[in-house]
């Protein structure tokens, strides 16, 4: 059973200009039913499953899968449900809040790299070093606490900059054999607004809620802005941007499992092969044991 998912139709091509605004948070439904939906993703998620042991085997690559986009746009429901099936072994997921003390005594990438997959591994970030140009670029006053210098280059300069030392990253990653996957959720105002009412009116979603996220939810054209310019400054060949739909949770689900596995495939992994010493050595070991 397969979807009818052309991840190529949700990646941003090199050089695109992104206008959020003319790209679509919903499409049709490559589900027919909630049942159809649960097939789909579980042979997803068992597909994906062989995928990691390959790539640990092989221990020639690590991926890098981040993601981003507006409060309530399924960050955690799809990392959750993509992810079920892989060995925790393998996979290392890293949510970013607000920085610390330590953290802002460094650069806006320090905390970052730190938490970045080693090779055979799978890197997730839930929010990333993005938010140094998302975030801090709607409240431009977080800068005081980075310690910039007095005599700083002004905004735009300091976006220019940032955006150049995460692509030059990302290059050096991918050089060295992390690849890198980018996705935006991309969600509307009004079902956000639906998201944040169900957040209220279910008690066990009321954890998920804070008067923050409607504060953030009045900088909505703010934030829209920051990400097309982030999109289209960072989107590369080697490090793409995928923009996926994101108002139908399920659909969302499907097209990021989808961008995983076609990611993982073209990495074109084998499982290492095994010498003449070594497959000596493995019948001695045999003889041992059937004694």
């Amino acid at each position: 059973m397969k979807t009818n998912v052309e991840t190529e139709d949700y990646r941003v091509r090199p050089g695109q200009e992104i206008s959020l605004r003319e790209l679509p948070t919903a499409g049709e439904s490559l589900y027919r039913s909630k049942k159809h939906y649960e097939e789909l993703l579980r042979e997803h998620v068992e597909t994906l499953s062989s995928l990691q042991q390959l790539l640990y085997a092989s221990n020639q690559h690590a991926l890098l899968l981040i993601f981003q986009g507006m409060d309530a746009s399924g960050k955690d429901g799809v990392i959750r449900h993509v992810m079920s099936g892989v060995d925790p072994q393998g996979c290392q997921v890293t949510s970013f809040k607000q920085p610390s003390a330590e953290e802002l005594e460094h650069d806006f990438l320090w905390r970052t790299t730190r938490r970045l997959p080693e090779r055979g591994q799978i890197g997730i970030f839930n929010r990333s070093y993005y938010e140094e140009v998302l975030v801090v670029r709607v409240h431009p006053e977080l800068l005081r606490n980075q310690g910039l210098s007095e005599h700083s280059e002004d905004e735009h300069t300091l976006w220019e900059g940032r955006y150049k030392s995460i692509r030059n990253l990302e290059s050096h990653l991918y050089r060295n054999g992390t690849r890198t996957i980018k996705i935006f959720l991309h969600l509307s105002k009004e079902e956000q607004r639906k998201r944040f009412l169900a957040r209220i009116d279910e008690p066990d979603k009321n954890w998920k809620f804070s008067l923050s996220d409607i504060h953030e939810r009045k900088y909505w054209k703010e934030y829209t802005a920051a990400f097309e310019a982030c999109l289209s400054a960072t989107n590369t060949e080697h490090a793409p941007w995928y923009v996926v739909p994101a108002d139908d949770k399920e659909n969302a689900r499907l097209i990021v499992s989808q961008i995983l596995l076609d990611s993982l495939s073209a990495l074109k992994m084998t499982y290492p092969k095994i010498t003449g010493d070594r497959l000596r050595e493995l019948k001695k070991i045999r003889k041992v044991l059937m004694k």
